[in-house]
């Protein structure tokens, strides 16, 4: 007796070459064109109309895999349910699925797009992108944000967090911040698993285990004065920015990003505007008589709204014009940074300013929030006074053998 299911063996499915179908059972079917080529049919009825499936060649659909499928077809039929209907949705369900699910880098970029517009630095979201592309893309960034992972994140960061903790600390804290906008979005669910506390802190060494934080390199007061003897033998626009940075105790970002409109001669005023200052707030400068004599020489050979402009048109100087400077000097050991720490050095220990003064000039923001909303005026008449000071001191130069003893006297008393 012909067996009514299981009709079609192997050797028949690769060598049946004539057009036509032939009956495998249960509604499967193994099809012929009239070009040779073989695929599989699913024939069934439901309520009262016949139906054909198709369930993909023979050369991707193996026998077996082809009565496996016809299975679950005869199953929904069984249950009313068109399984070319059901298909047609599930296809659908994928390609939602598919439309919704972004990638680790899809998520990251539309971060940093939302986010940019607010930050301080347009360099930041290079330096965001940067480091990204760097050390998290070639992990994980063409995954679904959905599938990232503790182990995937622990792969990024553990080869650099012993040799640049600095670096991987603050990767982390990118990382966590694109999990969390995806959460937000919807991309994906769950706990961050970038999340330090309560979560990586039991996986990675605090940053203070694993290296000491290392200070900006600043030279001793009692050397400004040589130093800056030093300093003015040399020309060139970074020579004349890094004394214009150590005589206003400003950082270099602000100098090198120091346009001509923020400059006020007459008035002896250098205002920098929020948005290139640290704390976001817009920031009056006093200038000393030998930072005016560095502007002045500036805007005899101006070429650019940039007072200190690079070598590229319509760019200012770059901020590791300072560094090489430094290096040329013979200074490689310092930061044009660490003139600030010298400048607060100095103002501490051998002047009578009130601390307020001196954390002011800096651009520090005052700790005491109460302290902070009384605040109102900015202490620049003080500030010009303590600024002028500066400058004089840095122009005396102390023999080494009397720089421990040796008390400058100022050219005018600190007031309150």
């Amino acid at each position: 007796m012909a067996r009514s299911v299981n009709r079609l063996s192997p050797r028949t499915v690769a060598t049946v070459t004539e057009r036509g179908y032939y009956g495998d059972g249960d509604g499967l079917y193994l099809q012929v064109s009239a070009y040779g080529t073989k695929s599989w049919l699913f024939r069934f009825t439901l309520a009262g109309k016949a139906r054909e499936m198709g369930l993909g060649a023979v050369n991707t659909v193996s026998l077996a895999e082809a009565r496996e499928e016809a299975r679950r077809c005869r199953k929904l039929v069984r249950d009313g349910i068109d399984p070319i209907d059901a298909r047609k949705s599930e296809k659908l369900m994928v390609l939602a699925d598919a439309a919704k699910a972004m990638t680790f880098r899809e998520c990251a970029t539309k971060y940093i797009a939302a986010h940019e517009a607010g930050w301080r630095n347009a360099k930041h979201a290079s330096q965001w992108t940067n480091t990204l592309a760097t050390y998290a893309y070639p992990v994980f960034g063409d995954l679904s944000v959905a599938a990232v992972e503790t182990g995937l994140v622990l792969k990024v960061l553990e080869p650099i967090w012993n040799t640049k903790t600095e670096t991987a600390s603050r990767l982390r804290g990118r990382i966590e911040s694109v999990l969390d906008w995806a959460t937000a979005r919807k991309h994906r669910h769950g706990d961050n698993p970038a999340r330090w506390k309560g979560h990586l802190d039991k996986l990675l060494p605090a940053r203070s285990k694993v290296k000491k934080v290392e200070h900006h390199a600043a030279l001793a007061y009692d050397s400004m004065g040589k130093f800056m003897a030093l300093l003015r033998t040399h020309d060139g626009i970074s020579a004349k920015g890094l004394e214009f940075q150590i005589l206003t105790g400003t950082r270099t970002g602000e100098v090198v990003g120091a346009m001509w409109s923020e400059i006020d001669l007459v008035k002896k005023t250098w205002t920098i505007p929020g948005d290139r200052m640290k704390a976001g707030r817009e920031h009056r400068v006093p200038l000393s008589d030998a930072a005016v004599a560095v502007l002045e020489a500036m805007a005899k050979v101006r070429s650019s709204d940039y007072v200190f402009p690079g070598a590229k048109d319509k760019r200012p100087l770059s901020g590791m014009a300072f560094l090489m400077l430094l290096r040329r000097m013979g200074h490689g050991d310092l930061t044009a940074h660490g003139f600030r720490s010298t400048f607060r050095d100095w103002a501490a220990e051998r002047t009578a300013y009130p601390r307020d003064v001196a954390e002011m000039a800096l651009a520090h923001t005052i700790g005491d929030k109460v302290e902070a909303a009384y605040r109102r005026g900015d202490l620049f008449e003080k500030r010009s006074r303590l600024m002028q000071d500066w400058a004089d001191f840095c122009a005396i130069i102390i023999p080494k053998a009397d720089a421990g003893d040796n008390v400058v006297a100022l050219r005018r008393a600190a007031v309150e």
